[in-house]
């Protein structure tokens, strides 16, 4: 595999490649991309001790992004965080009373830049073929947690302070969560693109 090279990501093999059926069609995937991305953020688990909940929300961003590629996946993770920022109930513990500009500002902020950057690399290397081998797949996911980790850590450090167990809250109780969502992705992405070549044959 030519992993500098650029190639189709999944979504490709839905739009039209001209006109205005393509743009319908892309507005469409939008659309669909922050319908699953509201589902998975509100299928969550509380962890104990930490402020932050587990939810399906990373694996639907990191998904997301490696199936629309990075400038589709960019317009569905950013329309999400406009509809948020608008005060809808998308978020994943957001409530009628903390909504809006400040849940964003609160414990899962950093998370949620996370949510973007992770989309764009996942996009990146999705068109580079990386989505179309279980392993590269695999990298490429674990490349996206440590993106979404990175922000997140650091804003929860920056709001609660430094002398708070940080980790513990933010990190360690969802590592092995997120290494079978990460296991679940490397299947399934690749299996799909087995699917659309046998398909196509």
């Amino acid at each position: 595999m030519q992993l500098s090279a650029s190639h189709s990501v999944l979504a490709d093999h839905f739009v039209s490649s001209e006109g205005t059926a393509r743009r319908i069609k892309q507005a469409v995937l939008v659309a669909l991309g922050i319908a699953l991305l509201t589902i998975a953020a509100n299928i969550k688990v509380p962890v104990p001790g930490s402020p932050v909940l587990m939810n399906l929300g990373t694996f639907a961003v990191l998904t997301i992004g490696a199936a629309y590629g990075a400038r589709l996946g960019l317009a569905t993770i950013l329309g999400y965080m406009i509809i948020g920022a608008l005060g809808f109930d998308v978020f994943q513990s957001s409530t009628a009373d903390l909504n809006g500009i400040e849940y964003m500002m609160g414990g899962t902020g950093g998370y949620l830049v996370g949510y973007v950057m992770a989309t764009v690399l996942l996009g990146a290397l999705a068109q580079r073929g990386w989505d179309r081998s279980m392993v590269w797949m695999a990298v490429a996911m674990l490349l996206g947690n440590i993106l979404l980790y990175v922000p997140g850590l650091l804003w929860l450090g920056q709001l609660y302070g430094w002398d708070k167990p940080i980790l513990a809250w933010g990190l360690t109780p969802f590592l092995l969560g997120d290494a079978i969502k990460l296991a679940l992705a490397a299947l399934v992405l690749p299996a799909i693109w087995k699917m659309v070549g046998d398909a196509r044959r």
